[in-house]
């Protein structure tokens, strides 16, 4: 669901990108493509709109508020909007419901559950029965919102120039905080691999210890001569004369 959002968002973005290119000699008409981009139904980002040479020519103008109405769907809520509208024209209906809309994704990007009473206030609500058919018929199952006012998905907002430094700052501390795990790692990694050399190291040193007692056995016997060997003290032969002797029986004593 997420990367479908998404995609269509990216299409959306780039279908009025082009759109406000091939028009950007026309203040008025301009204009009129921020009023569709901000009523389109399946449109949530704004910010690249925002920043499109051609409709930065607007500024000066008297179609100016254009620009004020696109940044507050970029950036704001409703109750923004409240409390501007004396500087702002008026929404169409369309536009009141997407900034709705926008107002709960505020919302849910800080927290997973939605009180009542603060979504009453934040969209302009007077009774639980509207509030929770707005959430379910133009939010949950526009895909904004996942259920009610417990939220299990939610499409991500523009980011105003300040989230998007604080942004880069977190990613920027969590990009440092990785190297250093990362140089932790390898000199564990390096000290194993150490270790492991000492370790063959001494196993080496064993077996050729080991090798050469036997290397030497091999050669005191062959210097020493077989036979020799046999027959000393204590050899081999030896031993077979003891097994094989007669032992002697005690006479009873009388």
């Amino acid at each position: 669901m997420a990367m479908d959002a998404e995609r269509r968002q990216a299409e959306l973005i780039e279908q009025f990108s082009a759109q406000a290119a091939a028009l950007s000699s026309s203040a008025p008409q301009l204009a009129a493509l921020v009023l569709e981009a901000t009523s389109h139904p399946a449109l949530f980002a704004f910010s690249e709109l925002l920043s499109l040479p051609a409709l930065s020519k607007l500024t000066g103008t008297q179609y100016a508020s254009s620009l004020d109405v696109l940044r507050l769907f970029a950036y704001g809520t409703l109750k923004d909007y409240k409390s501007n509208s004396g500087n702002l024209p008026a929404l169409l209906p369309d536009q009141v419901r997407k900034l709705k809309q926008l107002s709960v994704l505020t919302l849910a990007e800080s927290t997973k559950v939605l009180p009542y009473d603060q979504l009453m206030q934040e969209l302009d609500v007077s009774n639980v029965r509207e509030l929770e058919d707005f959430l379910i018929n133009e939010c949950m199952y526009s895909g904004q919102i996942g259920s009610a006012a417990e939220v299990q998905f939610a499409t991500g907002r523009d980011l105003t120039p300040d989230q998007l430094n604080n942004m880069i700052d977190t990613l920027s501390d969590w990009l440092g905080t990785s190297d250093n795990l990362l140089h932790q790692i390898q000199e564990k990694i390096k000290w194993a691999d150490t270790m492991s050399e000492v370790n063959k190291k001494h196993q080496k040193e064993f077996e050729d210890k080991v090798e050469e007692a036997k290397k030497s056995i091999k050669a005191d016997i062959d210097l020493r001569g077989h036979d020799d060997f046999l027959s000393e003290p204590g050899g081999i032969m030896d031993f077979e004369e003891d097994r094989i002797r007669p032992k002697r029986r005690r006479q009873p004593m009388a």
